[in-house]
């Protein structure tokens, strides 16, 4: 056996760094290298100095010395496999001395306790202690990544630390508590995750007075810190307890991805043993935002937390003292699974949407489920909100998902037989509406009150449940299908039906009724059945039960004789009863009247029963002074505008008045109708005049500016996103008030406004290149407005993280006019079309000229300069033409002469750009003469960045400039230069003849035309543009009225000159088109003679107007109404 080799000091430093060398090439050999590295330092702890003193431990400390200075080694080096695995080994050797000592201590217990106890608790606890002590000056260092590696090791070191004595303890809250407010966010997750193990472990009652827990320290920093890493460190090591459960929840709408997935998947899934620790408003929200987020890994994680929920539901056990519920053929108990499921949500309340889309999402991800699905006898008979609500909810995946042989399967009834459910399910809640005395009001609220409400509401919920599956029924079978027409006719003429149920029943009377026409002839018979039983109501015990033999009512036929609907008695002649009475059933006649009118697609003329109701039942309730009937009345009055076009003209001056002075609740749905009838009726009022168009968006605008609700604005806003999307509003006024709400203080708090704002702005601007010149246009006026906006702040709201700052402003708008981010359907660029950025370019320059500017927009001026990109590009239409290189390279260059900046910063800023200017088209400038250029154009031009003109060397350079805000294009094109001039002036002389010619007949004493009279000529314009076509094609028609022209063509030279004339015309007329911004008559007229002739009819117009107002309802009315304001003239 050969001998034991000796232990000695001196080669203790080449051993440790060999094994430090072999730990840090792969985890695989940790577990030997710790064994190795025990072994020494067991050896090196048994070299003691006899003499007292510190060196007494030599070994020891020899072994600590080196092992330091091993990890010195590591502490500074950056991210990477090697110092990762180092740390590991730290670690695992901690926990390995840890172990050893207390297995070495059981052990020798019993032979000598003391001295055992003594050498190796010591020798553990000394070296814990040393390497802690060392790793908090690594806390303090100037190095991030010392730093950072100290707080990795001391966080491997606590996971195996054992017990350490107090002092140790404090000194290592302390430190961590310290580096959680450090500068670096890696850093600061780092400290939190040391923090998260220490709680539970302190004493509150040994905290100063004020002093914070490391539990309340963690749970602000993962609401409050600003970067992402570090929320997302403390939520995945974070206890879920009671206390920290809100704050866990409220990371689901976190503004990192990441963190809202990890909060789905890492902690509430995991991490929450069942739903039940959860209130049923944390569970309805938790699912909520899960589902419903933007991101598909957050959804998915939700859904598998969904799925866990649902595992959990299926092994629950029922309800103590309750039977159980099982149905023949509920395999696996499936279906009392997703009951129990169901029970988790509110599902009677407002939670419903929310239980039904956890639903979906189980049948989305795990789609066998549907095969265990059986509706028996039984399941019907004994019905629950939750047991309907999962019936529903099946039927409707089945048939979204085009299976329904999965119907047959689960033995869903015919038609006849779900008739006979629904109508237990409507005598069950009349009757339970009858033990209510639902007539009596005046019983005190108790318990017993509100356990009847409670039930009272899910049989609605039951009831309302088999209406929406009744709906996807296949209605096949007259007999059947008579029978749902009965019950759901006799539940509408009701008087205290529910109102929650009465959609419902109108769904299906239009899904079985072969027309609008009998839809409408249905609901009015019950109005006016409703109507008439004013005076003899039936009590609520007046329970009408079907016998089903179809004899009660007929579906296209009446069986009652025609009535009209207005009142026996006027309202002066009732009791204040009969009055409230009656107010109650105008009340849920007009609800019906809403319901039907907005399941009717046909036009108000096409059903003559409309007028009866229009008549005494709409207008009478606009004009009352009671809000909630006027609100109800309005909303009829304005679906009732939406199928009748005349309606709508005579009626939208009375919308508008209402916006200006009803109060909040009916000037929103005011707002929705206006907006309904700008869009469906754009021609009558936005197209119809100029005038009328400026009034009604100066009108908005202005609403816009004074309205103080969120909700309202809200609606204002989302209403002119839809014109300006539409393509029906074009003015840039509009675009910019939009631009600055978004950007306004005051709507910061206003979350649905700026969700609306965040989505159109870039819809709006990507999906058309006019879109982006337009908001190009307000760029430097909405800058300005919104630096004058940010003058007025306080202190609080400009620290207000929400505010948009001016430079976050401007890149937005920079990103908005980027060309190269429009979508892919927006047609090729021509090479006639703008460069937004290149346009922007020179009125940022422009107004950088403009010495009245301060420091702080003309340095935001120059930033955003580099932010622009009008290069050359290899996509068609981004080259800029020369009169634009000209204009932006003499403001480039002469820009620092004339304005100096006055900041050297600023001067290299612009310096870059400038070189990149001169960069990309060095070339083409070369070629370009300033003096071809001198026109009115740039003689204005430079006059106002005060420059002289240069002498002209030539003719000028005429270059034509694209249509910017035209969105109309012309009927007939601009003749080329090549086409005839005799046959072109000719067929205009034609043609101005026959309009001027009509224009006077139309002065001179026509009457106004009623709207089918306008349609008419609309459809007689072709034929007369086809009778000018075949004048201008006829030789003789030419000659005749071209006599002066063919007269003089016998000397040539004079012909010549008359076609250079001719030609400089058509140029005129076609830069005159290029510049204006809506084409309002297809051909070329006289501009003189069509003026006088249209102001001339315009005039007798109106007289013609005010003289027969019963003929035809004018648009724009001479006597003002009552309460108008300043628009009370629109019409």
């Amino acid at each position: 056996m050969p001998a034991k080799l000796s232990f000695s000091l001196d080669e203790l430093a080449a051993t440790i760094a060999a094994r430090f060398d072999e730990a840090q090439k792969s985890l695989a050999n940790h577990r030997k290298n710790c064994v190795a590295l025990h072994k020494l330092h067991v050896q090196a702890s048994k070299v003691k100095n006899t003499g007292e003193g510190h060196d007494t431990f030599k070994g020891e400390l020899a072994f600590g010395d080196t092992f330091i200075d091993m990890l010195n080694r590591t502490l500074v080096m950056k991210k990477g496999a090697f110092a990762d695995r180092i740390v590991r080994f730290v670690g695992s050797y901690v926990k390995m001395v840890n172990d050893k000592g207390k297995s070495h201590l059981l052990e020798h217990f019993s032979e000598d306790r003391t001295q055992g106890d003594d050498e190796i608790e010591t020798f553990a606890s000394r070296f814990v202690t040393r390497l802690l002590e060392w790793l908090f000056r690594g806390f303090k260092a100037k190095n991030k990544m010392v730093r950072q590696r100290s707080i990795q090791l001391a966080i491997e070191m606590m996971a195996n630390i054992g017990e350490i004595d107090e002092s140790t303890y404090n000194h290592l809250r302390d430190n961590l508590i310290e580096r959680l407010c450090d500068k670096e966010p890696l850093i600061r997750a780092h400290a939190a995750i040391g923090l998260s193990k220490l709680v539970g472990t302190e004493d509150p009652e040994e905290l100063g007075q004020g002093e914070k827990t490391c539990l309340d320290l963690l749970l602000e920093c993962v609401q409050y810190d600003s970067a992402a890493e570090v929320r997302r460190a403390v939520l995945i090591n974070i206890p879920v307890t009671p206390e920290t459960l809100s704050i866990i929840i409220t990371r689901i709408r976190d503004t990192d991805t990441l963190t809202r997935k990890l909060a789905y998947s890492s902690v509430l899934e995991p991490k929450l043993a069942h739903p039940r620790h959860l209130t049923i408003a944390q569970r309805e929200d938790i699912t909520k935002v899960g589902l419903g987020d933007r991101e598909a890994v957050v959804r998915v994680a939700a859904g598998k937390m969904i799925s866990k929920w649902l595992d959990i539901a299926m092994t629950e056990p029922d309800p103590h003292g309750q039977p159980p519920q099982t149905w023949v053929g509920d395999d696996g108990g499936i279906m009392k699974g997703f009951i129990n499921f169901l029970a988790f949500f509110d599902v009677v309340g407002p939670g419903e949407v929310v239980a039904v889309d956890a639903m979906l999402s189980v049948f989305t991800t795990r789609p066998a489920l549907l095969d265990a699905f059986v509706f028996n006898d039984d399941f019907w008979a004994d019905l629950t909100p939750e047991s309907a609500v999962l019936a529903r909810v099946f039927v409707d995946q089945c048939i979204e998902s085009k299976s329904e042989n999965r119907l047959e399967d689960a033995s869903i009834p015919v038609v006849t037989a779900f008739a006979f459910h629904i109508q237990e399910a409507y005598n069950a809640l009349l009757s339970l509406m009858q033990e209510m005395d639902f007539l009596n009001v005046g019983e005190p609220d108790n318990e017993e009150s509100e356990a009847r409400e409670e039930e009272l509401a899910k049989k609605e919920l039951i009831l309302g449940e088999l209406l929406r599956i009744a709906l996807k029924l296949d209605y096949m079978d007259e007999i059947g299908r008579r029978k749902v027409f009965s019950v759901v006719k006799d539940m509408l003429a009701h008087p205290h039906l529910p109102p929650g149920l009465i959609e419902y029943c109108l769904d299906v009377l239009s899904k079985i009724l072969p027309s609008e026409r009998e839809l409408i002839r249905v609901v009015v018979e019950i109005i006016i059945e409703l109507r008439d039983d004013d005076d003899a109501e039936p009590a609520i015990d007046d329970v009408r039960v079907l016998n089903f033999d179809g004899s009660r009512s007929d579906i296209t036929q009446s069986s009652k004789k025609e009535r009209s609907m207005r009142r026996t008695r006027e309202r002066q002649e009732m009791t204040a009863e009969e009055q409230q009475q009656s107010d109650l059933t105008d009340m849920r006649c007009l609800v019906l009247c809403i319901g039907m009118l907005e399941r009717v697609n046909g036009t108000f003329e096409d059903n003559s029963t409309l007028e009866g109701v229009l008549t005494d039942l709409i207008i009478p309730a606009v004009k009352r002074k009671e809000l909630a009937l006027r609100e109800k009345g309005l909303v009829a009055l304005g679906l009732c505008c939406l199928i009748a076009r005349n309606m709508a003209i005579n009626s939208f001056q009375l919308f508008l008045n209402q916006v200006q002075t009803a109060p909040e609740d009916l000037k929103l749905k005011v707002l929705q109708i206006v907006f309904d009838l700008l869009i469906m009726y754009d021609r009558d009022f936005l197209g119809r005049s100029e005038q009328i168009s400026q009034q009604i968006i100066s009108f908005l605008i202005q609403t816009l500016d004074s309205e103080e609700s969120p909700a309202i604005q809200c609606v204002l806003c989302i209403g002119m996103c839809k014109l300006l999307l539409s393509g029906q509003v074009t003015e840039s006024k509009v675009l910019l008030s939009l631009v600055l709400t978004y950007i306004s203080p005051s709507t910061m708090d206003n979350a649905e406004l700026k969700q609306c704002l965040s989505y159109f702005f870039p819809v709006y601007c990507y999906s058309s290149r006019e879109n982006q010149n337009r908001m190009q246009s307000i760029f430097i006026d909405a800058f300005y407005l919104a630096t004058q906006m940010h003058e007025v702040l306080d202190n609080e709201q400009e620290e207000d993280p929400r505010l948009v700052s001016l430079h976050q402003f401007g890149l937005l708008m920079i990103d908005w006019m980027d060309m190269t981010k429009l979508a892919g359907k927006v047609p090729l660029p021509q090479p006639t079309d703008r460069n937004p950025h290149a346009d922007l370019a020179l009125n940022i320059l422009l107004a950088l000229y403009d010495s009245e500017r301060d420091d702080d927009t003309r340095k935001a001026f120059v930033q955003f300069l580099s932010h622009l990109q009008f290069f050359p590009s290899k996509e068609i239409g981004l080259r800029l033409d020369n009169r634009t290189i000209l204009k932006l390279h003499i403001l480039i260059q002469n820009l620092q002469d004339q304005c100096p900046f006055g900041d050297s910063s600023l001067d290299r800023t612009f310096k870059r750009f400038k070189d990149s200017f001169l960069k990309a088209f060095g070339i083409r400038l070369a070629d370009i003469d300033p003096g071809r250029y001198v026109d009115a154009e740039f003689e204005k031009f430079y006059e106002d960045i005060g420059m002289e003109v240069p002498e002209a060397t030539g003719e000028p350079i005429d270059e034509e400039l694209p249509q910017e805000e035209s969105t109309v294009d012309p009927v007939f094109p601009i003749a080329g230069p090549d086409d005839e001039p005799e046959k072109e002036l000719a067929a205009e002389e034609d043609e101005e003849d026959d309009e001027v010619h009509s224009a006077k007949e139309d002065a001179d004493g026509h009457e106004h035309k009623q709207p089918e009279e306008e349609e008419e000529e609309e459809v007689q314009a072709p034929k007369a543009s086809e009778t000018r076509k075949k004048a201008k094609n006829d030789p003789t028609a030419m000659k005749s009225k071209s006599t002066r022209r063919m007269n003089s063509a016998d000397n040539s030279q004079n012909e010549e000159e008359e076609r250079e004339e001719e030609r400089g015309a058509r140029a005129s007329r076609a830069s005159k088109s290029r510049q204006t911004t809506q084409i309002k008559q297809p051909v070329m007229k006289s501009k003189s003679k069509r003026q006088s002739a249209e102001e001339k009819g315009d005039q007798d117009q109106d007289q013609d107007q005010s003289a027969s107002s019963s003929a035809a309802v004018p648009l724009i009315t001479t006597s003002p109404m009552k309460k108008a304001g300043k628009y009370a003239s629109i019409f």
